[in-house]
Formats: structure tokens, C-alpha cells, sequence
């Protein structure tokens, strides 16, 4: 197992060094979770899964949880992005008040980024605030959605418009509960990982780019350590920039204006987040081109190793409406006094929150 402490300054109020936390990186980690719980002083927890995996992982951490003495029950939420909803956070906070839930019960969100989301924002508003520790089950979640306190629900508006910042007690990521992740899953995590290497670091887009035939594989050596490296680079923006105030954090959103544009045209789960957002880096990239920021020689690098990880680069014909797609990134949350700003790359390993780009050539590059 390998840790990376995810270090955050102190509440508004004071210093609360209980803020920060550990992500926890290895094999056979779902076992461990009834002795964390239990040293972090919690009795009682609500885990809430993602019925995929309800009766596997989810059920190896009730097991887990009453071996180390500690009062567990299992919630069950439909898998697939129409769980991020308004009812289906009202029916976990009615099973909370049910359960008499309070502010000693620890949540226990177990699956990937729809259930991470979900649970993290019922846990931040009821009774004001329960713990959360998450335990991601996929590999988008294990990379990305589980660190650094994002939580919320989508609308039909848009994604993720409504949340909270919420950060967890601890992240346990299992990497063997990713070998029973589907194909299209699986792969579809990659694009996060792609990601990270465009925005921070060029070494490891390289290592990617050796590696790529060993992490479709599955290889438990080649996974970890792309697990590791992304969260551990995915932590350190989260220290720098929790609130997303500085702009640091606008980085990770790379090809994500694009993307939920694409998700929320096309109908939540037609794509998988991970395929909208390989999309959105290809049209991010291709816009950066058009800009004069980046070359064509990168543009046509990061499309292959997309490609070489099985992930779409081009929108279908179906998502090619400009204008409905332009209007739908307007509500982008990093959409500032009604004009749309962008994630771009300068260079590789390296981007910029960049405002101020022609209509012209997002309508361009949405086109092609």
C-alpha cells in the first residue's frame, strides 16, 4: 500500500488540521476498512453503493466494518448517471433521517464517480455535515472524482451545477476491484489519466505512452502505479487551490467545458464521462492550435494516445450542433460575465485558464 497525504490549511474559522487526509493506494485494501473506521473513532457507518457492486466491494466493507465492531447497513443506488439527480439525493437524505443518522455516523461511498458524488453531497448537508470516506471502485473515481472534496448532482440544465465542496476523512482505492470493471469502464478512465499528463507533468504522459499496452492489460503493476502518479499530481492541485480560487484547479477541468457539454447534449450515460472528455481534450487541443498556443505535432500526439487507449477523439455526427453546444457551455461554471473561458495547453505538461477566444473558432473546432 502506498499513501499520499492530501494536506489542507485550516477551516475559515481556525486552524483544523483534521482536514487533512490520506488517499491510500493498493491491493486488497477493501478488507481494511473496518479497523480505519474504527481508529478514527466512528461506531456506526451508512455505506452507500452503487448496485453493481452492492453485493461484491460493497459488501466486502459491510463485512469489513462489523468485523471491527462497528454498526454498518448498506444503501443501494441505481448505477449510471441519472443517479446524480435531485431525487435521488432526496431518497438517500430521507434513509438518512430514516436511520437515524447523526453526526457520528460515518458514510461510506463505494463505486465511482456517480455514487462518490451523491454520497459526498448528502453527507455535506445532512445534519450539516457527516463524515465521508470514499472507496472508489473505478478507476475515473480512483484517478479523479474521489480526491479533493467535489460533490453534487447534475440538472437538466447542466452537469454538476449544484454541490458543495465537502472534503472526505480518507480515500481507499483498491486497484484489484478494477479488474472487474467492463471494458468500456475501464478505458474510458483513461482519458483522466491522459489528462493529467497533458496539464502537469510531460514525463508521465511519456511513461503513458510506453506503458499503454501493459495498462490495457490490466497489468496490476502498470495500473498502480497510473493510479498513484494521477492522484498524487491530482492532490497537490487540490492543496494549492482547494475552492478553486486561484485559478490552479481550473487545469483539471482540461476538455471538460467540451465535455459536459457533450454529456449533457447527448443525455446523461449515452456517453461515459470518460469518452466526453477524451472528445473535449481533442477539441481543447485543436482550439489551443487555432489559438497559435500549441502545434499541430501535439495535437496529432495526444489524439494517438487516446486512440491507443480504445477512446473516441471526434464527436459523433449527432453532437455536431454548434449552437446548442455553445449555449450549453455558457452555464460552464468557469463561464465568467457571459463568456466562455477555456482549459488550453502552451506546451506539453503545461496549460492555462484562457478567456477571450472568438465564437468563431469554438464553432470551428465543435464542427470537426
Amino acid at each position: 500500500m502506498n499513501t499520499i497525504r492530501v494536506h489542507l490549511p485550516g477551516s475559515p474559522t481556525g486552524p483544523d488540521p483534521d482536514r487533512s487526509y490520506l488517499i491510500r493506494c493498493g491491493s486488497g485494501l477493501l478488507d481494511s476498512l473496518g479497523p480505519l473506521l474504527r481508529d478514527s473513532g466512528g461506531r456506526r457507518g451508512v455505506v452507500v453503493a452503487d448496485a453493481a457492486v452492492a453485493e461484491t466491494h460493497a459488501a466486502r466493507v459491510v463485512a469489513s466494518l462489523q468485523a471491527a465492531g462497528i454498526e454498518a447497513v448498506s444503501l443501494t443506488v441505481p448505477s449510471g448517471e441519472a443517479s446524480k439527480s435531485v431525487g435521488a439525493l432526496g431518497r438517500l437524505w430521507a434513509e438518512f433521517a430514516r436511520l437515524a443518522v447523526d453526526r457520528h455516523t460515518r458514510v461510506m461511498a463505494v463505486g465511482g464517480g456517480v455514487v462518490g458524488d451523491l454520497a459526498g453531497f448528502a453527507a455535506a448537508t445532512f445534519s450539516r455535515g457527516l463524515p465521508v470516506w470514499q472507496v472508489p471502485t473505478t478507476l475515473v473515481a480512483q484517478v479523479d472524482s474521489a480526491i479533493g472534496g467535489k460533490t453534487g448532482i447534475n440538472l437538466p440544465a447542466g452537469k454538476n451545477l449544484v454541490g458543495a465542496f465537502w472534503q472526505p476523512a480518507g480515500v481507499v482505492s483498491d486497484i484489484d476491484t478494477l479488474s472487474t470493471l467492463p471494458d468500456r469502464e475501464f478505458v474510458s478512465g483513461l482519458a483522466e489519466v491522459v489528462k493529467y499528463g497533458v496539464i502537469l507533468d510531460a514525463e508521465f504522459f511519456a511513461w503513458l505512452e510506453d506503458h499503454a499496452a501493459a495498462i490495457l492489460a490490466r497489468e496490476p503493476a502498470a495500473v498502480g502505479h497510473a493510479v498513484e502518479r494521477s492522484a498524487a499530481l491530482k492532490a497537490r492541485v487540490v492543496e494549492q487551490d482547494e475552492r478553486e480560487t486561484t485559478g490552479l484547479r481550473a487545469a483539471l477541468n482540461y476538455g471538460h467545458t467540451f465535455a459536459h457539454a457533450y454529456e449533457t447534449a447527448a443525455g446523461y450515460g449515452v456517453l461515459l464521462h470518460g469518452e466526453a472528455v477524451a472528445i473535449g481534450m481533442a477539441r481543447a487541443a485543436r482550439l489551443a492550435e487555432r489559438c497559435g498556443r500549441i502545434s499541430c505535432d501535439l495535437v496529432a500526439r495526444q489524439d494517438r494516445l487516446l486512440e491507443r487507449f480504445r477512446l473516441p477523439v471526434a464527436a459523433p455526427e449527432s453532437l455536431r450542433d454548434a449552437e446548442r453546444l455553445i449555449e450549453i457551455m455558457g452555464r460552464d461554471k468557469k463561464t465568467l460575465d457571459g463568456q466562455l473561458r477555456f482549459v488550453l495547453p502552451s506546451k506539453l505538461g503545461h496549460v492555462d485558464l484562457v478567456d477571450g477566444i472568438r465564437p468563431e473558432a469554438v464553432k470551428d473546432v465543435l464542427q470537426g
